[in-house]
């Protein structure tokens, strides 16, 4: 078994979490911030967009399972990367579209996965997916580890979120941790 990292933001962490979560071979999912200058900012100063973070996600996985690409190709389902600074109405610096990779194959995989993704003009378009080296990671505070879950009555879960995560598990239901439900 070999465990590796890697670290994603696509807008809101409560759906992408839930999703990576799900899937075989992930060992954890955690919510958090990147990319910013603020040590240790709190979810508010996140909020605020003067911290330059990005809500992320940071995933350790076994890549003997699940290898980076399909978590790539997982990343890009869950997000409309062609959307800059926003996701829906969620908009500001901190709901951006990046690739935070851990070392320098990430880093080409990454860029020959969004390369394709133009070649094969994927998207109507241009991709606006930022790949950055990571730098330090703060997970989020605790209520919002696995907040989706926790609270699938509560409105931007039951709106927004539910149906995304619906989609999700209908197109890698075979990819599937034992329990999720399909």
């Amino acid at each position: 078994m070999a465990i590796s990292t890697a670290t994603f933001a696509g807008g809101c962490f409560w759906c992408i979490e839930a999703a990576f979560n799900s899937l075989n071979g992930v060992k954890s999912a955690v919510s958090g911030y990147t990319g910013g200058k603020t040590v240790s900012p709190t979810y508010q100063e996140v909020c605020s967009g003067t911290t330059e973070h990005a809500e992320a996600v940071q995933i350790t996985y076994d890549d003997a399972v699940i290898s980076y690409q399909e978590l790539l190709t997982v990343f890009f389902s869950l997000h409309d990367a062609t959307q800059l600074n926003r996701q829906g109405n969620d908009i500001g610096t901190q709901y951006r579209s990046a690739i935070y990779y851990h070392d320098l194959q990430q880093k080409q995989l990454a860029e020959e996965f969004i390369n394709t993704l133009v070649e094969q003009q994927v998207f109507s378009e241009s991709i606006k997916t930022t790949i950055d080296k990571i730098e330090t990671f703060y997970p989020a505070e605790d209520y919002h580890q696995g907040y989706f879950l926790k609270n699938p009555e509560q409105a931007y879960c039951s709106m927004v979120i539910q149906p995304k995560y619906n989609k999700f598990k209908e197109k890698y239901r075979d990819a599937l941790k034992a329990g999720v439900d399909s």
